[in-house]
């Protein structure tokens, strides 16, 4: 340690000396005098380190050590789960959240989530009720199912479906279908985990109904298709279809079981996309069993819905794992929510999912030249440009589907794009975009109507400072 550096080590006041100072002395009355002496601890420890670094050099500033202090604080209010501005043009973006809320459906959640409800409480009669009431009906007639369960995500239905029909017996399914399903889980391993024992048929690329046929016997519990949702396989392939595959096991006397993955109610061909089987079309084909996501194509909270045959899924709902996978009252008020809106025939106006999805070009034109006009507006240091984009579903929904965008994108002059895409994560409100040639991309399709004014307001902090 030379002589600048124990000069400098030895500028640094003691805890309680600096949290006398006026500014944290307020600061301990917004929170705590614990919480500010922490953050003054945590910032003499950074102060001290960069001295012994020799990355340091100036002398001890008493109003800059205040500000650290102060950013410290500010930063462990905002918490480390955070709201993010998704620019991406992905919808349902895995990493940011997937489906996002109306302001709507916010108000409904909190309004349950601040107060009691009767998640368990029958007001009719004033006795105990059953969780899973106040979605069942809603499901079935969106659906056409007898009863309908809703689990912590599509996994777990998979997995309760399993170890309640098909436990210690073979669950038949084609090699094709053996998809992971994001987070490096996959299928087979659901199966196992459920006790059941996996009879794979067929081959990656063609399976035939008669390889399901040829191998059902005593051991046999179920017949299972699971749907592609996340990957595409083209050219030489053969499928069995749900209706084929339900009426071979209607034959048997067995279930036909459809993991769907992402749930549909709406045929997506009505938005000029391709057409992607509803829940609806599952049951109506003859499966007994269908799961699905709550969180993807359906745009509401992370759930896992069960739908089908009352005998099928009362065994389900007297199963000890049920317990484990149960939802709390937030997620339920929320799939209520994004459930009645379907039934009402509001979707497209209240699910944000599905608005991204319904987008047409020129509605994504229009978006993208308001974007545009406010950036021009607050006249930021920045090369703008309007530009048509490709935006995606995301998800592990619909993999080669390409929705035509529109995006506006920013070049700053000796500041590379990655620089920029970096400093608008750490902004006040993150902004998440992509990079394209070399320009940071601003794709509207994400982006929500109240949160121009503040990507505006993030964007010139950023170029401004």
């Amino acid at each position: 340690m030379n002589e600048v550096q124990q000069k400098l080590l030895r500028q640094l006041p003691d805890v309680d000396h600096l949290l006398q100072r006026p500014r944290l002395l307020k600061w301990q009355e917004k929170t705590s005098r614990k919480a500010v002496r922490d953050a003054v601890r945590a910032v003499l420890d950074r102060r001290r380190q960069a001295i012994l670094d020799g990355q340091a050099t100036a002398p001890f500033s008493a109003d800059a050590f205040d500000q650290a202090v102060i950013a410290c604080l500010q930063h462990e209010k905002t918490g480390h789960l955070r709201r993010v501005i998704n620019a991406t043009g992905t919808i349902l973006h895995t990493n940011l959240g997937r489906s996002v809320f109306s302001p709507e459906l916010a108000r409904h959640i909190a309004d349950v989530s601040c107060h009691y409800s009767n998640l368990e409480y029958d007001l009719p009669s004033g006795k105990r009720g059953l969780r899973y009431d106040h979605v069942r009906s809603l499901i079935c007639d969106l659906t056409g199912a007898e009863d309908a369960l809703v689990v912590n995500n599509n996994a777990a239905a998979v997995l309760l479906t399993l170890a309640s029909l098909t436990a210690g017996r073979e669950v038949v399914i084609s090699r094709g279908e053996l998809v992971e399903i994001g987070g490096s889980f996959r299928i087979p391993e659901v199966i196992e985990q459920s006790g059941s024992t996996i009879c794979e048929v067929g081959t990656t690329n063609k399976t035939h109904l008669r390889d399901y046929e040829k191998v059902i016997g005593e051991k046999t519990a179920a017949l299972m298709k699971v749907h592609t949702s996340n990957y595409r396989i083209i050219g030489f392939t053969e499928t069995v279809s749900p209706a084929a595959l339900a009426e071979l096991a209607h034959t048997y006397d067995l279930p036909c079981i459809h993991d769907l993955g992402s749930g549909l109610f709406v045929d997506l061909e009505r938005f000029g996309l391709p057409h992607e089987p509803t829940v609806r079309e599952a049951l109506e084909a003859g499966c007994d069993v269908v799961t699905f996501s709550g969180d993807k194509l359906l745009g509401g909270p992370q759930a896992g819905i069960i739908a089908g045959k009352a005998a099928y899924l009362q065994t389900m709902k007297h199963h000890p794992l049920l317990r484990a996978l149960r939802v709390d009252k937030m997620t339920m008020a929320c799939l209520e929510g994004t459930l009645q809106a379907y039934r009402n025939d509001t979707a497209r106006r209240h699910i944000p999912t599905l608005r991204c999805l319904a987008q047409t070009k020129e509605e994504g034109r229009q978006r993208a030249v308001q974007l545009l006009l406010k950036l021009e507006a607050a006249q930021l240091p920045a090369d703008l440009e309007l530009i048509e984009v490709d935006d995606c579903i995301g998800g592990g929904a619909c993999p080669d589907v390409s929705l035509p965008g529109w995006a506006v994108t920013v070049k700053v002059e000796d500041r590379p794009p990655e620089k920029l895409a970096e400093q608008l994560r750490f902004t006040e409100v993150p902004i998440i975009a992509r990079i394209v040639h070399d320009r940071v991309v601003l794709s509207q399709r994400t982006i929500g109507d109240d949160e121009f004014d503040d990507l505006v307001r993030m964007l010139g902090r950023v170029l401004n400072s």
